[in-house]
């Protein structure tokens, strides 16, 4: 909910950017990509409301199994609460991006083929479906349920300024921190950056757990196949239509059709259309070694 009161610094931000983009003339916003983007945050402000009661409601019911009582007045608390929501965060956000049923709701943030501030803006508004799994492990650990929701609300704020290409590098903090450079190589379409870069505020976990990709060349912006069009219920819904159409049809085995919702995205049955991993396999496979020469004949 605190990232509701960050509204006015988000309007703010997002004006001087454009003014920005424009004496640079650097081409950062076009007019319908960045009104599509405030209509979606916009949305999701709505929905995000009376998701918050339920979202609370979950936490205070594994909050009364509580592991133990951590002293809010303890400066270690607060160790243990920033780490510990980044850390459901990247998991949350990986999923996000390897289960199709996850992916359906997280898809329209990386829809834009553009990278601003607007982008930022541009939330789901099924999210609903897929967040209340991810952070009652702190709950149930013994951090206070409203405790979780402002420091998830502080790695919003942290998360929307990340979303420019008016900021290069921060020197030594990209070791540590998830800065504009790393997400530009999330928000890419390039196979080398697809599935890379989950972090929320810290990027250690990616290094950690193998999912760091460097920012090198100029990324791609948007989907592997972009949506054509700004209509809002398209951008909102357009995967949870294709995913339950591909689950549905007819001629294929119960583990199929779990598959099509619980796999990873692009996952077929027929191999008609390929998972990020089978890509990377295929450019593998096709990609000569290093010692040999290609032959022109």
């Amino acid at each position: 909910m605190l990232a509701y009161f960050a509204i006015p610094i988000y309007i703010f931000s997002l004006g001087l950017e454009i003014w920005w983009s424009h004496y640079k003339q650097s081409k950062t916003y076009e007019f319908k990509d960045t009104v599509a983007s405030l209509s979606l945050g916009l949305g999701s402000v709505f929905i995000g409301v009376v998701f918050a009661f339920i979202e609370l409601g979950v936490l205070n019911f594994f909050y009364q199994f509580k592991l133990f009582d951590l002293p809010t007045d303890q400066w270690w608390f607060f160790v243990v609460l920033f780490f510990g929501e980044d850390f459901c965060y990247y998991w949350f956000h990986r999923l996000g991006h390897e289960m199709r049923w996850m992916w359906a709701s997280h898809v329209n943030h990386h829809s834009s083929t553009k990278y601003n501030l607007g982008t930022a803006l541009r939330q789901s508004w099924t999210t609903v479906l897929t967040m209340p799994f991810f952070w009652w492990p702190l709950a149930l650990l013994g951090v206070p349920p409203e405790w979780i929701l402002i420091q998830k609300s502080i790695s919003l704020i942290y998360q929307f300024f990340i979303h420019t290409e008016h900021v290069r590098t921060l020197g030594p903090l990209e070791w540590v921190l998830n800065t504009p450079s790393h997400h530009r190589a999330h928000h890419a379409s390039d196979l080398k950056y697809l599935d890379a870069n989950y972090a929320g505020i810290l990027i250690i976990w990616d290094r950690m757990f193998g999912t760091f990709v460097k920012e090198e060349e100029a990324p791609t912006y948007g989907l592997i196949h972009n949506i054509e069009g700004y209509n809002l219920f398209t951008l909102a819904f357009h995967e949870w239509r294709d995913m339950f159409k591909d689950a549905l049809q007819p001629g294929i085995s119960v583990g199929d059709r779990a598959r099509y919702i619980f796999g990873p995205p692009g996952w077929s049955h027929d191999g008609h259309k390929l998972t990020v991993k089978q890509m990377r396999e295929l450019e593998h496979e096709e990609k000569p070694p290093h010692d040999v020469q290609p032959t022109l004949s």
